[in-house]
């Protein structure tokens, strides 16, 4: 069984609901992509009951401080668990080279030294390029550059459980260079920063980002079941479930999802 986790849902302004990230889970374990905007991943990861010790993956899309701050706070917990032998194995964090680079940086600025030591021994950075594949949590993933003009940014593609097919294209929409990655997927979870109705309010395009009726027209061209649509405004939370998933259903015909914090699937 796979599971994910949706820790949190809303874009870089969003104060009423935590910035987009996520917890994969099966039985090999618990991957974590991007980790918001602060330390407010930490009490995310205690209410899902979502042991710091189990989680030995994290996968980090690009620096944009929605998706990187809390990056800091799971290193720092992560490593004094291990210090207090609380934690079995390595952490390996997953991220292009420059992204790396800023971690490991500022890492060693504003963290203990007793948590930096384990860099390169039990705190590991695999570095990745375009299309590279790398096995986490016991599943295949190919990782991709969205080829992004704002900022360089990684997506990838998981394969699990024999033929499925889960799509994390990060938080700009899906480029036409990695369509073939998420052709035919069961499941792919894309950014929709505001309903198309929305659009003047919110100015999605200016931002490189989509309407929830765009992320729906593009899951439709690529034969995608199930979409799951998040990195939102959070000015609407009381009506967004209604209001998107009536937007996407504009141009998409399979299953439509806006989680809210905390909710899960079984992929």
């Amino acid at each position: 069984m796979t599971r994910l986790r949706i820790l949190g849902t809303g874009n870089a302004q969003a104060v009423d609901c935590y910035n987009t990230c996520l917890a994969i889970e099966n039985e090999n374990g618990t991957m974590i992509v991007d980790a918001g905007g602060g330390n407010g991943i930490l009490k995310i990861l205690e209410r899902e009951n979502i042991e710091l010790s189990n989680i030995h993956d994290i996968f980090v899309t690009h620096a944009h401080s929605d998706h990187i701050f809390g990056i800091f706070w799971l290193i720092r917990r992560i490593g004094e668990t291990m210090n207090k032998g609380k934690m079995d194995g390595i952490l390996t964090v997953y991220a292009h080279k420059e992204l790396a680079d800023f971690i490991i940086y500022v890492s060693k600025t504003i963290l203990p030294n007793k948590v930096t030591s384990l860099f390169g021994d039990r705190i590991i950075f695999s570095i990745h390029e375009d299309r590279d594949e790398r096995t986490i949590i016991g599943n295949k993933f190919t990782v991709f550059d969205l080829g992004s003009t704002k900022m360089k940014q990684f997506g990838f593609r998981m394969e699990y459980e024999g033929t499925k097919v889960f799509v994390d294209p990060g938080d700009e929409p899906l480029s036409e260079r990695n369509y073939d990655l998420a052709k035919n997927a069961d499941w792919m979870a894309h950014e929709a920063f505001c309903t198309y109705e929305d659009r003047e309010r919110f100015k999605p395009y200016e931002k490189h980002h989509s309407t929830a009726m765009d992320a729906g027209r593009l899951a439709e061209s690529l034969s995608v079941k199930n979409l799951i649509l998040y990195h939102t405004e959070d000015k609407t939370l009381a009506t967004r479930k209604e209001r998107y998933t009536k937007d996407a259903e504009k141009g998409f015909s399979g299953n439509i999802y806006v989680p809210d914090d905390g909710e899960s699937f079984i992929l």
